[in-house]
């Protein structure tokens, strides 16, 4: 059964949030989705796209997806390829489909001239950090996230 990726379209709407609800799960937060088909609708198709996404089929059937945006470092003066979400369905993993995926993504940065290819993934989560390392992934251990969201965006913004 070969993998193929294509670019999503607006029809895929509902099917990306649907991974994004089950990646949500997976990561043992269900109930944070707020995103909507709206929302994404207009994010990804909008006037003015904040990302991009692939979606994964095997036999026509969708069964991962992944969506992507790009950032930029001042140290290359280049742009960047990050990767905010990778699923694979749970009956599709080990069949090549998140290589697959991460192939079409490197080769969407290079084709593109871009620098580098990002993500963060959860330290708990070894089968995928396991996965990354060996399709040639470098964790970036003296860097640490840092995020302000909720009501500490708020009282910053107020500052």
């Amino acid at each position: 059964m070969t993998v193929t990726i294509r670019a999503a379209g607006p029809a895929d709407i509902a099917t990306i949030l649907g991974f994004v609800r089950e990646l949500a799960a997976f990561e043992r937060e269900p109930d944070a989705v707020v995103a909507t088909e709206p929302m994404l609708a207009e994010a990804l198709f909008g006037e003015r796209p904040a990302a991009e996404a692939v979606i994964a089929e095997r036999d026509g059937a969708p069964v991962g997806f992944a969506l992507f945006f790009a950032n930029f470092s001042t140290w290359t003066g280049r742009r960047g390829l990050y990767l905010e979400d990778l699923y694979v369905s749970p009956a599709a993993r080990g069949g090549g489909v998140g290589k697959a995926l991460l192939i079409h993504l490197a080769g969407i940065a290079r084709d593109r001239g871009w620098a580098r290819f990002e993500w963060s993934v959860l330290d708990w989560n070894r089968p995928a950090v396991e996965f990354y390392r060996a399709m040639g992934a470098q964790a970036m251990d003296e860097w640490t996230v840092q995020r302000v969201s909720g009501e500490a965006l708020e009282r910053l913004a107020g500052r």
